[in-house]
């Protein structure tokens, strides 16, 4: 039995397993590492001017000749300028957030850029289906980041239920359990982000790694839901000082100048005291710091072994 669906032919990968475009986490090492496991890398373009992206883009160049992609980050003020460099670079797939593409698609399509919104709801799934979209990502509130207001298990049976495209889950997934589980509910490939945070080839800070590491099961909260676009991070000082400030009703001016940065001062200097430590809930789950090629090949052989096991616990049920 082989771990393969459609969504590996229309990506041409090996195996069903994208890597989550986390922005200051997601460069072009990883990506690529990702990439050459058999999974598809996506480099994290955030708010980086296309630049800053197109040095990454070089860097997983260089390190792959495997397809990978880059996460269009919708709201970032560089996002006319990316998407050119986009199409220009001939990036093989492009996910997105935080909003539509729609008014990008047509440009995507006409380089052969396969185009994957992340979405958090039903309607915009079927909406962004009849815009030509090739798959979408079911992601739940059990992410990391940005997150929407229902569960991974939820989520993706109501979205493979309304549309004809691939589905892939992501939210609250790091280990063969939850790639079956996935699997079951009728998703054709998983996300997982936090897992690769804890590659060996991630060049996020150690400090960013070790609070994955040691996270329990109740060790994230979800910050600025005031704000309307709520955060999931590892419990902190910040983590204290954003609800304390939220209860007291800060305007959401005010908590946008409290969480400026913060994600660049966790990921690249370290501070995950005070700094923003985007991580989902399955962090309770990261164990290990391993190579990409190491986790890309144990979710796979623990995904085939738990879907072996439940077919012989079913067929001995009479």
């Amino acid at each position: 039995m082989a771990l393969h669906t459609r969504l590996c032919e229309l990506l041409g990968i090996a195996y069903p397993i994208l890597q989550g475009g986390m922005a200051w986490v997601a460069t072009g090492e990883l990506a690529a590492a990702v990439s050459e496991a058999g999974g598809l890398g996506i480099i994290g373009a955030g708010n980086a001017p296309a630049d800053v992206l197109q040095a990454e883009i070089k860097k997983a160049k260089e390190l792959t000749d495997k397809p990978f992609g880059v996460n269009l980050m919708l709201l970032s003020p560089f996002v006319e300028e990316v998407v050119e460099l986009l199409c220009a670079e001939g990036v093989r797939v492009v996910t997105t957030g935080a909003g539509n593409p729609g008014k990008y698609i047509d440009r995507f399509k006409a380089k052969g850029i396969k185009v994957i919104p992340v979405v958090s709801a039903v309607a915009l799934a079927k909406r962004l289906e009849r815009v030509g979209v090739d798959a979408v990502i079911a992601e739940g509130m059990e992410a990391g980041g940005h997150i929407g207001e229902l569960t991974t298990m939820v989520l993706v049976p109501q979205i493979v239920d309304a549309v004809q495209i691939p589905v892939i889950a992501a939210g609250g997934i790091a280990d063969g359990r939850g790639v079956a589980a996935a699997l079951a509910l009728g998703a054709e490939g998983v996300q997982l982000g936090t897992r690769f945070i804890c590659a060996q080839e991630c060049t996020v800070h150690q400090n960013y790694k070790e609070a994955i590491l040691k996270a329990k099961d109740r060790d994230t909260v979800v910050t600025g839901e005031t704000t309307g676009h709520p955060v999931r991070i590892l419990r902190n000082q910040l983590a204290r000082e954003f609800s304390k400030r939220e209860r007291s009703g800060a305007t959401r001016e005010e908590l946008e100048v409290l969480g400026a940065g913060k994600l660049a001062a966790a990921a690249r200097q370290g501070d995950v005291k005070n700094g923003s430590v985007m991580a989902g809930q399955a962090a309770a789950l990261v164990n290990t710091v391993e190579p990409a090629q190491a986790i890309m090949h144990n979710l796979v052989q623990n995904t085939l072994t738990v879907i072996e096991e439940l077919k012989e616990k079913f067929s001995e049920v009479k």
